[in-house]
């Protein structure tokens, strides 16, 4: 059975659902006024922030000490509004998270992705 770096194998993941949000608004249209009036557009993309939500919660404080450019509590806040305030939604900063945040935080995995090499952290 192959080995696999938890943290390479933890930020491929948020490269996919980056990708899946991506092909959402491929699908949708890159339409503030659509996503707004769209809960399916809406529902779509939030599974895909709660996911990455709760994968970043699975890297250690050293890694995420060592990469500071991946805004850690960031996305765990928007998870956990997404997850539990979801009528709260500011729907402007949704959106923005969508098509700002999410294609900056994809680059910046997969810069970070081939860079690692620590032993000590497959499984």
């Amino acid at each position: 059975m192959p080995r696999y770096n938890k943290h390479a194998y933890l930020l491929e993941r948020i490269v996919y659902y980056c990708d899946e949000i991506e092909r959402t608004v491929n699908r949708f249209g890159y339409s503030f006024e659509v996503f707004v009036s769209d809960p399916v557009y809406q529902n779509a993309c939030a599974m895909c922030i709660l996911q990455i939500g709760e994968l970043a919660s699975r890297f250690n404080d050293s890694f995420r000490t060592k990469h500071t450019a991946i805004p850690w509590r960031a996305i765990k806040g928007m998870r956990n509004i997404l997850a539990h305030e979801y009528e709260k939604v500011n729907y402007e900063e949704f959106w923005n998270t969508i098509v700002i945040d999410i294609p900056i935080l994809k680059a910046c995995c997969k810069r970070i992705t081939p860079l690692i090499d620590d032993p000590t952290d497959i499984f």
